[in-house]
């Protein structure tokens, strides 16, 4: 297919060097010959936009790790002076707390798309849980740099989502002792968030490699979800995606530098900028805003034990998509049920979002109920039963005609 070359190396040093370990012909088909479906559009550039962020997450952690001090008298006031008396520490601060929101935003877009195009399915089901994976690694890294803050906020949340664990029969109270270090929030919880907060990031990392080899190895979805057949429905990945990439990561960040310089504390709780104080319970316990789909799905169900099951399960349920949706078409363009559906579900995950910062009591208590409904009945029902009744649309014959047209 197009974009498939050799990487032959004019010069004598890379000549030298490429039959020893062979770096360059590794990134020039990766990325520079790799075949890419021509009818890609700007959504597929959320990718590239979440490896920049984690570079940045990765970057400015590791220097704001040099600044900070994990323990419970010192955590406040060591990021008070890293924001007041280190160089452009407040830059750092606020790109790290910004950037672990624009990360989040990145990932929810490009998860949202692969379930519009339908890329979790055959054979892309192992790129699919690589990516569960990765999003629960960024869930659990996400809310341990939270705790590090240790204001109000902060303490509270660690003390109301470990808890979480102790609804489970028989070992629950064992797996909270060991979360706290102790039998309360304390220092020793704040060691163990700081360590693993730490090193998840670089987990993070490795599970990419896994994710991009995944993905180079099935190749990547498209619009229409039609494989390519011929050299005419691809195009190399430079210049055509990367400049697109590009393009679409220079607008992310000028929306990042918006937050960063204009409203850096725009997406945080204002009980979080009060030292914590495990004396003082705060007036509304509320986690970051990508969390509060889940925390309303947590808190719309009475039974402890069965909201923490729905709370796990809403986001376990994802690496069971590939089986759960028994149609054989993949994109949503050629699936027009599916699509109402779809857009059903992005208002039910956005409704839940909202309910999420209101008080758990009367009318939200029932939307939120009614939502969580529907998003597992999302996967459990419709897409199972959509794959038998569905009437799907006649799919183009290649990718070639659905951009150039059936003379293509």
């Amino acid at each position: 297919m197009s974009g498939h070359a050799t990487y032959q190396p004019t010069n004598r040093v890379l000549q030298w060097l490429e039959k020893r370990l062979p770096i360059g012909g590794l990134v020039h088909s990766s990325f520079i010959a790799y075949p890419t479906p021509r009818n890609l559009n700007y959504w597929w550039a959320f990718g590239g936009i979440l490896s920049f962020m984690l570079g940045v997450q990765i970057i400015t952690g590791i220097v704001l790790a040099m600044h900070y001090t994990p323990h419970v008298d010192m955590a406040f006031k060591s990021i008070e002076i890293v924001m007041r008396d280190v160089n452009f520490g407040w830059l750092l601060r606020y790109l790290h707390a910004n950037g672990a929101a624009m990360f989040f935003l990145a990932v929810y877009i490009h998860m949202f798309r692969g379930l519009y195009y339908g890329s979790y399915k055959e054979p892309r089901e192992v790129l699919w849980i690589l990516g569960v994976i990765l999003y629960l690694l960024m869930m659990a890294t996400g809310f341990m740099g939270y705790v590090l803050v240790w204001g109000q906020m902060s303490f509270w949340a660690a003390t109301v989502i470990t808890n979480l664990f102790s609804a489970i029969p028989g070992v629950g109270d064992a797996i909270v002792t060991w979360l706290w270090g102790g039998y309360a929030v304390g220092n020793p919880t704040l060691n163990r968030f700081y360590s693993l907060h730490y090193l998840l990031p670089f987990v993070i990392a490795g599970v990419v490699v896994l994710h991009v080899w995944a993905l180079h190895v099935t190749g990547q979805n498209n619009p229409t979800g039609i494989e390519p057949k011929s050299d005419q429905d691809t195009v190399s990945f430079t210049p055509y995606a990367t400049i697109k990439d590009g393009f679409l990561m220079v607008c992310f960040c000028i929306l990042f530098a918006w937050f960063v310089f204009y409203i850096p504390n725009f997406l945080g709780h204002s009980d979080n900028y009060i030292p914590a104080n495990p004396a003082v319970t705060p007036s509304e316990i509320v986690p970051e805003w990508y969390y509060l789909p889940f925390y309303a799905i947590l808190r719309s169900i009475p039974n402890k034990l069965l909201g923490v099951i729905a709370l796990f399960g809403s986001i376990g349920i994802l690496a069971f998509l590939p089986w759960l949706d028994t149609s054989k078409v993949r994109s949503a363009r050629y699936r027009p049920l599916f699509r109402q559906f779809f857009w059903l579900f992005v208002i039910a995950a956005v409704g839940l979002g909202w309910l999420g910062t209101k008080p758990p009591e009367g009318i939200y208590v029932i939307l939120a109920r009614i939502l969580t409904f529907y998003y597992f009945a999302f996967f459990l029902i419709v897409l199972p039963l959509l794959g038998i009744f569905e009437k799907t649309k006649p799919l183009p014959n290649s990718i070639s005609e659905s951009v150039l047209g059936a003379k293509a």
